[in-house]
């Protein structure tokens, strides 16, 4: 498909506290970054009534509180900010490194991969894990990464059968995405690998250490390396 920006961003009500505004078609990173700075915007300067925001890959999410405000005039703040949008960029992105132990019993999908794109396993890992990968969105799960910039020679479908149990640190790829489960869920990506991070910790008080728009890589290590970070069953 090809990559497309809309001239005019497009609003559609959710429920009857919540307003969806679309500002293009398609993944892609200079999109995000107008959705990611309308969202920094709304948040050092909110309008009446908002509760959250929450954006996504192309479009962002505003709760709003209906007895002090409606989405005419959660409409009007966003379009007074469309003439703000160059004298603001979203903060400094950030690179965070996050090991990865690549098949064994915590890429069980690693073999599928590979022998789907006519690659080693070896090759699968390289190509993985040499590239760096934009932070879209957080969604699904608290602190699930959706990232972008996954090489075309690892584009892999989801399963044709989801698990009703993947585990915590899990490493997937689904078509043009990879991505982490920071939490034990049921999930139908390709699983290659696990990191021994915690990527989701509710007791602190950031309680994911990555945000959207930050950069991400991912380190091989191996099994014993993995064993040792998680000896007696605690997360580094």
């Amino acid at each position: 498909m090809e990559n497309t920006i809309y001239s005019e961003p497009r609003f559609r009500a959710v429920g009857d506290r919540g307003l969806l505004v679309e500002y293009g078609d398609s993944i892609d990173p200079v999109l995000n970054r107008k959705v990611r700075t309308v969202a920094q915007l709304c948040r050092t300067d909110p309008p009446p009534g908002l509760i959250e925001v929450v954006p996504a890959y192309r479009s962002l999410q505003l709760i709003y509180d209906p007895l002090q405000s409606d989405p005419p005039s959660l409409e009007g703040h966003l379009r007074s900010l469309e003439d703000r949008l160059d004298s603001i960029s979203p903060p400094p992105a950030r690179t965070v490194t996050i090991p990865v132990c690549y098949g064994h019993e915590f890429g069980p999908d690693l073999s599928v991969v590979a022998e789907r794109n006519a690659l080693s396993q070896e090759e699968t890992v390289r190509l993985h894990s040499q590239a760096e990968y934009l932070i879209y969105m957080l969604g699904f799960t608290p602190g699930f990464p959706f990232l972008g910039g996954l090489d075309k020679r690892l584009h892999t479908p989801r399963r044709e059968t989801p698990r009703t149990t993947v585990p915590e640190g899990s490493v997937g790829i689904a078509n043009g995405q990879t991505g982490i489960y920071p939490l034990s869920s049921p999930g139908g990506w390709q699983l290659i690998g696990r990191t021994p991070l915690r990527l989701f910790d509710p007791e602190q008080e950031e309680p994911v250490f990555y945000k959207p728009g930050d950069n991400l890589r991912f380190a091989p290590i191996s099994r014993d390396e993995y064993l040792q970070l998680t000896e007696g069953g605690d997360h580094v």
